[in-house]
């Protein structure tokens, strides 16, 4: 059996894989680490499979005078595309050292591959977004009429959250506005996470906020890979309060704009944006107010003249009654003589019936028909048990009066 060396057989592969790959050669990856030493950039290379396995792992280097030169023709797109977690395609150099194993160095670099996946990426994300619905969700929320109380989510030194809580509290109106820092990262690996956990802890307290804002100062492009990030976004939708984004670009779209209630290009637009607001709720009550002053004098000018034809129809209604009234008067006036009269004659007939009534009654007229009336002490009598013996009677006769004894 044939043996050799570590050295040697190092040696033997370093040969082959010269041969075999004299130019460099255009590889696609992702960068799982990076670091950098004096210039020099040291990259960690992976690639995944379908579900998520690492299937290929490598390191690469990007030597100091390769990056000048490559950031010399590609500008800030070089620093863009040199971090953590994002798809690259290199131009690399395949070298393989009997000591140091095999290293791939950096030759060159393609933005437009890492762009180019990032937006297809988003686009899915977006697409993903509408067909559950949630694109509109958040912007679904009506905006409170005063917006005082504001959870803030970023970074607590970025530049950004001070200017905006600057406009805010020197703000030429006197409006007042209580925000209160949720801070995380918001660029970088950790942004991801670190949003949403503190729109988490925003979700726990939400009786206490009026709005949610989220910002992030000016950056670079790849910057806001991480606004495009799928369950960052879900979150963002349903939020149970109206969430305002202003993370600093003047023409690059993120998903998070999308699903936000209200997007904003810089942390100062969304200040200026809740001061209009507020300026123009204070609009409304003027206008309120000034409706309510001219209504209020309409109302009070149509009261005066109702009370004008009220007091006229008063006082002509008084003057028709008196009127009629009089007219009354004048008809009854002129009524009494004849009722009056009326009544007189009618008891002048009652009384000559009643006197020819008496008359015709009378006892003189009986007694000169035949009849007599018998009284015994001034009593008329009518029955003889009422009598005794020896009573004395007086007969009352047409001519005259009898005196008898009862025997």
């Amino acid at each position: 059996m044939t043996t050799t060396t570590l050295y040697a057989l190092h040696e033997h592969i370093r040969r082959v894989m010269a041969l075999n790959y004299q130019h460099p050669l255009w590889i696609t990856a992702e960068i799982a680490q990076i670091g950098r030493s004096r210039g020099h950039f040291y990259l960690e290379l992976v690639e995944k499979g379908a579900g998520g396995d690492l299937v290929a792992q490598g390191q690469a280097v990007l030597w100091a005078m390769d990056y000048r030169r490559i950031q010399a023709t590609l500008g800030n797109h070089a620093d863009e595309v040199l971090r953590e977690g994002l798809q690259v395609r290199l131009q690399v150099r395949v070298d393989f050292h009997e000591r140091y194993g095999l290293k791939l160095q950096i030759a060159d670099l393609d933005p437009a591959h890492t762009f180019g996946q990032l937006e297809l990426e988003r686009r899915q994300t977006v697409q993903i977004l509408q067909q559950a619905g949630l694109l509109d969700q958040n912007r679904s929320l009506s905006l409170p009429q005063v917006m005082q109380r504001v959870a803030v989510v970023t970074s607590g030194d970025a530049a950004g959250f001070q200017d905006f809580r600057e406009h805010l509290e020197q703000n030429n109106f006197g409006y007042r506005f209580h925000c209160q820092l949720f801070a995380t990262a918001v660029q970088g690996k950790n942004a991801i996470v670190g949003v949403r956990e503190a729109l988490a802890k925003v979700t726990t307290k939400q009786a206490d906020f009026d709005c949610i804002v989220i910002l992030r100062g000016g950056g670079a492009r790849l910057d806001l890979s991480a606004f495009d990030d799928r369950e960052l976004c879900k979150s963002v939708a349903l939020m149970p309060l109206p969430v305002l984004v202003g993370i600093g670009h003047e023409t690059d779209e993120t998903v998070l704009d999308l699903v936000a209630h209200t997007s904003l290009k810089t942390p100062t637009a969304v200040a200026d944006f809740l001061l209009q607001h507020h300026l123009l709720f204070e609009n409304d009550l003027f206008r309120c107010a000034e409706q309510l002053r001219v209504l209020s004098g309409f109302r009070l000018k149509l009261s005066a003249l109702e009370l004008e034809r009220g007091e006229s129809d008063l006082l002509w209604g008084c003057r028709e009654r008196i009127k009629s009234a009089a007219r009354q008067l004048d008809g009854y006036e002129a009524q009494i003589p004849l009722i009056a009269q009326q009544r007189l004659s009618k008891q002048e007939q009652f009384l000559t019936q009643a006197e020819l009534l008496c008359a015709a009654l009378h006892p003189d007229k009986v007694l000169r028909r035949g009849y007599s009336l018998t009284s015994h002490n001034g009593k008329l009598v009518t029955c003889p048990d009422e009598l005794q013996r020896g009573d004395l009677l007086e007969t009352r006769l047409s001519d005259g009066i009898v005196h008898s004894t009862v025997v």
